[in-house]
């Protein structure tokens, strides 16, 4: 495995656009079932607001040591606040449209002694002025940055994603997208798509073995016209597919925790990686590591460069 690239992370550009969240917890002590119904009765004693979805990739981003822009839709409210003020906490530069029609996506957790008891979500998806607003600014984002990726969480900031994919190309900069949903054909012409294994199901249908998934990764990505496909395979590790083949790793984790948010760490640290100068392979490895410490953690976490090293 080749050194991780200190030097070179330093210059690298990112930008990431996609669907912003804020993610809070509160957490507590659970000690007795509640008398109006068998529901554990949680007392409150902590909270605390983290960045999620793609602000989480551009933490992680930070974190390793590059330069990034974070560029979505918030509400005109208080989580959009918090989401702006914890980007600048973080040393991110955030490009954030405010739009007062719809609130900004958020998720609740409630923890009792470190267990997740219940989640809510607050969430809508964005108007399309509001789509086409942000995309305007980033025409003038683009350039600056040395690889583009695309955070997909499906709540509506990327409706328009093939036009984006689009003017990456235009510029010559290569884009990563962490997908979602079954149809991939709106991810045609980027460079690399990372599903896990349940989204890579949906997208393909399931396989019986190794070879009947090469078959299908390999038919995904000609079809799109990617230069490679990454499936994020949880305790089986990753697999690479490319013109090179079939490429695996297995996996790093030493105790798996959490998985909130793992794969915005994975994507995260192959977009540096690969910016930085490593070939894809070499790049996927560095990622199945730190998602391997990631899941270790609780909620939704980062990794650092030197976590990694």
């Amino acid at each position: 495995m080749s050194p991780f690239p200190f030097q070179q992370v330093r210059n690298v550009r990112v930008l990431v656009v996609g669907d912003l969240m804020l993610d809070r917890y509160w957490f507590g002590e659970v000690d007795r079932i509640s008398p109006e119904a068998p529901v554990p009765v949680v007392r409150v004693v902590r909270r605390e607001d983290r960045l999620g979805g793609a602000a989480n990739v551009a933490r992680n981003i930070v974190a390793l040591g590059a330069q990034v822009t974070l560029a979505g839709i918030v509400g005109t409210d208080e989580p959009g606040r918090i989401v702006s003020e914890l980007a600048a906490e973080a040393g991110i530069e955030a490009v954030l449209f405010a739009n007062p029609e719809t609130p900004t996506t958020l998720k609740m957790r409630v923890l009792g002694r470190q267990q997740q008891l219940l989640r809510i979500d607050f969430e809508d998806p964005p108007p399309d002025h509001a789509i086409k607003a942000l995309h305007q600014r980033l025409d003038a984002l683009l350039c600056k940055h040395d690889i583009l990726v695309l955070s997909d969480y499906a709540k509506g900031v990327l409706a328009n994603v093939q036009a984006l994919i689009a003017r990456a190309r235009e510029v010559g900069i290569p884009v990563l997208v962490d997908p979602k949903g079954h149809d991939y054909s709106r991810y045609q012409g980027a460079t690399i798509i990372t599903p896990n294994r349940a989204e890579m199901q949906d997208a393909v249908g399931r396989w019986g073995n190794e070879t009947e998934l090469e078959q299908r990764a390999q038919s995904l990505r000609n079809r799109l016209g990617l230069q490679a496909l990454l499936v994020t395979r949880s305790e089986q590790g990753m697999t690479l597919f490319s013109d090179q083949g079939r490429q695996h790793t297995e996996a790093d984790a030493h105790e798996v925790f959490d998985v909130s948010g793992a794969g915005d760490t994975v994507i995260a640290t192959l977009a540096v990686t690969r910016a930085a100068g490593l070939d894809w392979f070499e790049a996927v490895r560095w990622a199945n590591r730190a998602g391997g410490i990631v899941v270790g953690k609780l909620g939704t976490s980062i990794v650092t460069a030197g976590e990694l090293a």
